[in-house]
């Protein structure tokens, strides 16, 4: 007794949809999350939490207004070693991104020294505390804070 085999039915022409789109329960999770708008933190306290997530040490802000046209603060913190100097350097840089302040250099990574980072009106330094003590910026810029206060 031969089987007869059926033709296969037509199926109705099916939607594209593109690579990227989501499918199923996670096309609606998709829509409903929502990020936090990044607009309302400062570049100050994107720095400050990136510094302390990565435990800095001796943080430090200083306010350079009116001494220096290059920026409003300096941010100064220290590392353990060159490896957690870097590791703090590319968190706040990281972190400084995905907020949406993009920095305008970063100088220093390869040694892992002294890391400096242009954020615009923020500068932030981050050195190993050998460093920190013989270059003494909290000095340089004391120093300088109570010279233009005699003038």
């Amino acid at each position: 007794m031969p089987i007869e085999k059926k033709p296969p039915k037509p199926r109705a022409p099916q939607k594209k949809q593109s690579p990227r789109a989501p499918k199923g329960k996670a096309a609606a999770n998709k829509r409903t999350v929502t990020k936090p708008a990044a607009a309302h933190r400062s570049v100050k306290s994107v720095v400050l939490d990136a510094l302390d997530d990565m435990k800095a040490l001796e943080v430090k802000v200083l306010d350079v207004r009116g001494l220096t046209d290059i920026a409003d603060y300096m941010v100064i913190a220290s590392g353990t070693s060159d490896r957690h100097v870097r590791s703090v350097a590319q968190r706040v840089v990281e972190k400084t991104k995905e907020a949406g302040f993009r920095p305008h250099g970063v100088e220093g990574l390869q040694d892992g020294d002294w890391v400096l980072i242009d954020l615009h009106e923020y500068i932030v330094h981050v050195m190993l505390p050998r460093v920190r003590e013989f270059y003494g910026l909290e000095k340089l810029w004391n120093m300088t804070v109570k010279r233009a206060a005699r003038a």
